[in-house]
This record gives C-alpha cells, sequence and structure tokens, in this order.
C-alpha cells in the first residue's frame, strides 16, 4: 500500500491558497494545511485538505510543531500576507521575536527569507508555490481584444524602468502610469490599494488645469531576484475591477513571473472593461 506525498500549505488571503490546494491534490498530494487567521478564507476549510489547523501569524513555533506532527517536510506559501501585518498588533512568539530581533532590515525578503531559513533548519523545506500552476503564469504577449495604444505603451515602458527600480529595494512591485508620469508607487498597502489611491489622485486634479490624460496605465513586475516561493506578483479579477474603479485602462506584467489568478475569467474581465492586459 502506497504513502500519500504530503505536502504542507501556509495559506494567506484570496483564492491563491485554493487553487495551490486543488493542484495539489490532483497530484496526488494529501496537504496539511496552515491557515493564518488574520488573512485565510475561511472557506478553504471545505478544499478537501488532508487537514486545516488555524494560527496566529505570530506563532511560528505552532507553525513548525504542528507541519512535524503531521508529518510534512515540504511547503509552499501561498497567499498574501499583507506587509503591514509586521507592525500590527499581533504578538510574536518567541521563536518570531528572535528572528525579528535578527532582522537588519523588515522588507518582505528578509523577513520570508529568514522564516524559510527557519522551516529549512527544522526539516521543512520552502518550494516554489508556483511550481504546482504553471498554466497560471502570465504568457507573453497580449491576452485581451485590446491591444495598448501607443500612448499605453510609452506609459508601460516608462513604468517598467520606475518599477524596476521600486522592487530592487524590495519597496513594492506595483506602479501607476499617467502620461509617462508616475502617479503612485506600491509600498505597504498592496497592489489593489495603490491602483484606487492613483484613482483618487487622478481625480483630485480634474478640473484644475492638468495637463495629465486621466487614463492609467498599471505596471506589476517581479523583483531583479524574485524568490518564486514567496511573495510572487498575482493578478486577478479583483486587479481589474480596482482599475476599472480608478479608471485605468492597461495592464502590464512580466511573462513567466506573474500568476493571473483568476485564469480565463482575468480575460474576461479585462475585455468587458475595455482593459488590455500585455506581458512581456
Amino acid at each position: 500500500m502506497s504513502v500519500a506525498l504530503k505536502l504542507g500549505l501556509i495559506a494567506g488571503n484570496g483564492t491563491f491558497p485554493f487553487l495551490v490546494l486543488e493542484a495539489a491534490r490532483a497530484q496526488g498530494y494529501e496537504v496539511v494545511v496552515a491557515a493564518i487567521k488574520e488573512e485565510a478564507f475561511p472557506e478553504i476549510e471545505a478544499k478537501g485538505a488532508a487537514s486545516v489547523h488555524w494560527l496566529s501569524l505570530g506563532e511560528l513555533s505552532k507553525l513548525i510543531d504542528t507541519f512535524k506532527r503531521e508529518g510534512v517536510t515540504r511547503a509552499v506559501m501561498a497567499g498574501q500576507v499583507k506587509h503591514k501585518q509586521i507592525f500590527s498588533a499581533i504578538k510574536p512568539d518567541w521563536r518570531l521575536a528572535k528572528l525579528l530581533l535578527s532582522l537588519g532590515t523588515r522588507n518582505t525578503d528578509s523577513l520570508l527569507g529568514a522564516v524559510a531559513k527557519v522551516l529549512a533548519d527544522e526539516g521543512i523545506m520552502l518550494e516554489n508555490s508556483t511550481g504546482l500552476l504553471e498554466p497560471l503564469m502570465a504568457k507573453s504577449g497580449v491576452s485581451t481584444k485590446r491591444a495598448p495604444s501607443e500612448q499605453e505603451r510609452k506609459n508601460v515602458e516608462y513604468g517598467r524602468s520606475v518599477a524596476r527600480q521600486l522592487a530592487a529595494y524590495d519597496i513594492g512591485q506595483t506602479v501607476v502610469i499617467a502620461e509617462a508620469a508616475c502617479v503612485a508607487v506600491e509600498a505597504m498597502e498592496g497592489t489593489d490599494a495603490t491602483i484606487e489611491r492613483a484613482g483618487q489622485i487622478m481625480r483630485s486634479v480634474e478640473g484644475e488645469g492638468s495637463m495629465l490624460n486621466r487614463a492609467l496605465t498599471v505596471v506589476k513586475i517581479a523583483k531583479p531576484k524574485q524568490d518564486m516561493r514567496f511573495d510572487v506578483p498575482v493578478v486577478g479579477v479583483a486587479t481589474i475591477e480596482a482599475m476599472a474603479r480608478a479608471g485605468a485602462s492597461c495592464l502590464a506584467v512580466d511573462a513567466g513571473r506573474c500568476l493571473m489568478l483568476d485564469g480565463d475569467k482575468i480575460v474576461q474581465a479585462a475585455d468587458g472593461a475595455g482593459i488590455c492586459i500585455v506581458a512581456s
């Protein structure tokens, strides 16, 4: 009698963890979910995991103990954990507190990289979170009915140069551009909130003689040395909805390094809103 392969899933918010869980089960894995109380959707309870364990973001020791008890030696992270949670009222356990004190900077790369090392030291290897979802990675070219206009292409080119500088410092991975001017850059608030802020900025300058075309271009890229085990660039239908509310007309992402979370639905949503999606 064969023993099922076990895979640990550290689940943050959104539907990304659901997709990973479904794909892992389809490939024969018995999935043990560690769901982050402050982030994960309760619906994950009904997605067919072998077991679901709820824990706080600060409970690193509990995470390790849970995986060890379940016999998990391989794990993936999926779903967003908001960076601002680091500065919230969450109380870290002794292991996480020690880790935080050891960090020179508290950006995403240093924090999650340190967590991955702690897990590895305990015999739990963190793996590429997109390995199970290759079909959902952005493909090169235009995926929507409409291709970018000349102005949108100029915005994308400029936006990529700005975003790469931003991402190199692990500050954020998204910028919002209008007529080759940077309207908003992402920090702790996340992509959708950045897009909404850009829309508010553009609405605030309407009627004030602004020379800017209000149509916004959103550029989201991977970091220069993106660790695909965590903090993977992700866009979905919610991104398109945020763009539509903000008055954005074009979304540019990195081919092969960004997850199109909702598959064909994101393209359908974009086509319905007159938004173009391009990857390169």
